[in-house]
């Protein structure tokens, strides 16, 4: 499945107005974009999700549409291959089904998450027909769930991560299957602006153990994820600057070993399509661009 170098994750597509989603699909196609990712809450309607996904598939001729990421509690595997294969081929082809344990703040009957994720694959293998190893992803930070999506999996989404936790994904994986990282942008020049404005973003991520699991191995300290994050913190989440900033820092983001770049614009309403945004950093990325420092 051909993602390319960049693409565009937004909770817009699935929590915005779904008329604009199909333009807003068919203009990042224009621009170059090669995945739509499908933002959504970890409690998502994974059936809702690939209605949605089937929707921009259908406005758009070869870009990827990936779901970021479908909870696995939130429906039986063998509904969710069967929602799958109701799709026509020519959609599934383009499909990448992102899964993810979720948080135990959000599922009464969360446990054991990678015990957990780990039945649910052998679920979707189980089902008739399955759904193929190669058309799913998964939503994971920690060694054990890397290993897991690079055995049974296309390969890992991992979401606000640094240079440095790619690099350690990159070696967890080997150099087959996929790293498709998401990035956060704040498209703005002044450091203190950009700052607030992520602070407020990474807000409702800051308590969620599997984050901070996440960040405390990666060597940030308590004091880093306190009182709205560290600077540091911030910092290494976050893109922000001038276009062509930004667009440097995801040179380096591939050169770590990202196969591909999610990018995420921050907004303060997740309904909106950042389409200008998007516009602008289409144009700061040389073309053809494989985001390769050289």
């Amino acid at each position: 499945m051909e993602l390319g170098p960049v693409g565009i994750w937004s909770l817009a597509f699935t929590q915005g107005d779904r008329g604009e989603a199909r333009d807003a699909a068919a203009e990042a196609e224009e621009l170059g974009y090669g995945a739509l990712w499908l933002g959504g809450s970890p409690g998502g309607n994974p059936s809702g999700d690939l209605v949605g996904a089937a929707e921009l598939l259908g406005a758009t001729r070869r870009i990827t549409v990936a779901t970021a990421c479908v909870s696995i509690w939130a429906q039986p595997a063998d509904r969710l291959a069967a929602t799958y294969h109701a799709l026509p081929p020519h959609q599934r082809a383009r499909l990448l089904v992102g899964l993810g344990v979720s948080h135990a703040d959000f599922v009464d009957r969360y446990h054991r998450p990678y015990t957990a994720l780990s039945s649910y694959l052998d679920a979707l293998d189980a089902a008739v027909p399955p759904l193929p190893a190669a058309a799913r992803v998964i939503g994971a930070h920690g060694p054990r769930m890397t290993r897991l999506a690079a055995d049974r999996c296309l390969g890992v989404h991992p979401y606000l991560v640094d240079a440095a936790h790619i690099a350690r994904a990159r070696s967890e994986l080997g150099k087959g299957p996929l790293l498709a990282v998401e990035q956060t942008v704040v498209p703005h020049t002044d450091p203190e602006t950009a700052r607030d404005r992520a602070r407020a973003m990474l807000a409702s991520y800051l308590d969620l153990p599997n984050y901070r699991g996440a960040w405390l191995r990666a060597g940030f300290t308590e004091d880093d994820l306190a009182g709205g994050g560290s600077d540091e913190l911030v910092d290494a989440l976050f893109l922000h600057g001038s276009w062509e900033e930004i667009a440097s820092r995801l040179a380096k983001l591939r050169t770590a070993g990202a196969d591909h770049i999610a990018v995420q614009i921050v907004s303060a309403d997740p309904r909106h399509f950042a389409r200008a945004a998007w516009r602008d950093l289409a144009a700061a990325l040389p073309s053809p661009w494989d985001g390769r420092c050289r």
